[in-house]
C-alpha cells in the first residue's frame, strides 16, 4: 500500500506550509519552545490567523517550531538585517500569556 503522507508531493506541500506559518509566528516574535508548548486549539486558531489551513499532523508543527529556531539563531547572529525585523510583535501578547505574577 502507497504512503501517500510521505511521498515527494505531501513532503513538499508540507514544507510549503511550515514556512507559511514560520513567517506569520516569526513576525509575532513566537519561539519555537512557544510553539511547542501550546495547545493544539490555539495552533489550529494561529494557522487560521495566518490563513492557512491548520496542519493534521504534528510533523509540520515541529517543522515550524525547527525553522523558527533556525531563524531566531540567525537574527542573533545578524541583529542589522532587515529580514531580522519582527513587524507584529505587539500581537504575541495573542498568542502567548505572559505568566501571572501571584499576590505577595
Amino acid at each position: 500500500m502507497a504512503d501517500y503522507a510521505h511521498s515527494d508531493a505531501s513532503v513538499s506541500r508540507r514544507a510549503e506550509k511550515a514556512r507559511r506559518l514560520a513567517v506569520y509566528l516569526w513576525d509575532r516574535d513566537i519561539s519555537g519552545a512557544e510553539l511547542r508548548d501550546m495547545s493544539a486549539a490555539t495552533r489550529r486558531k494561529l494557522a487560521r490567523a495566518a490563513e492557512t489551513n491548520p496542519p493534521s499532523t504534528d510533523e509540520t508543527w515541529l517543522v515550524v517550531a525547527r525553522l523558527l529556531d533556525e531563524k531566531n539563531a540567525w537574527a542573533a547572529r545578524n541583529p542589522g538585517h532587515a529580514s531580522a525585523a519582527r513587524a507584529h510583535v505587539d500581537e504575541k501578547l495573542l498568542w502567548v500569556k505572559p505568566p501571572i505574577t501571584p499576590w505577595s
